[in-house]
């Protein structure tokens, strides 16, 4: 049994005039406006979608990285081994060939930024444009300021400890 609601709607037979002609249809106005019939030149009529194409999962991601850092050793390797003159008099050692590490999508470790160092205000954390000269302290804004000259030496003192920075306060 077919759910309820999906009973196909009768067309109503096109409109007799009286003389036995069909009345033209006319056009509702929000056919007039509708853009569903103009052509849309964004889509491209070319386009199919490549169904081989598949996701990976992070394993698999990580896995070929490892594999294509492998062969890029390998190769650097091989370049230095026939790059290399030994003589044929001197014993040949198996030294170990260093190995530069590369920052990769699984590798911590990374060359420092070019950037210059962020500095955050010591009293809300956001970033800090402004310097207070007597203190030393990073500060946001204007109210903030009048916070920093409000507060004691010591206090000023702890905040600049808490950044990690041992100065005198002038």
């Amino acid at each position: 049994m077919p759910p309820k609601g999906t009973k196909k709607k009768a067309v109503p037979a096109p409109a007799l005039s009286s003389d036995g002609s069909a009345t033209p249809h006319i056009p509702s106005l929000s056919e007039q406006l509708s853009y569903l019939h103009n052509p849309r030149p964004f889509k491209n009529p070319n386009y199919t979608k490549n169904t081989n194409r598949r996701t990976k999962n992070l394993k698999a991601v990580l896995g070929q990285e490892k594999e294509r850092e492998r062969a890029e050793r390998e190769r650097r390797r091989q370049q230095k081994l026939n790059s290399m003159e030994v003589d044929e008099g001197a014993e040949h050692k198996d030294s170990s060939v260093e190995e530069e590490d590369l920052p990769t999508y699984s590798s911590i470790e990374a060359p420092p930024s070019f950037l210059p160092q962020r500095r955050y205000c010591d009293i809300t954390g956001l970033e800090a444009p402004y310097t207070d000269p007597a203190t030393g302290l990073r500060y946001h804004d204007k109210s903030v300021y009048e916070l920093i000259k409000s507060l004691s030496t010591s206090s000023a003192k702890d905040y600049l400890s808490a950044r990690g920075v041992n100065s005198i306060v002038k």
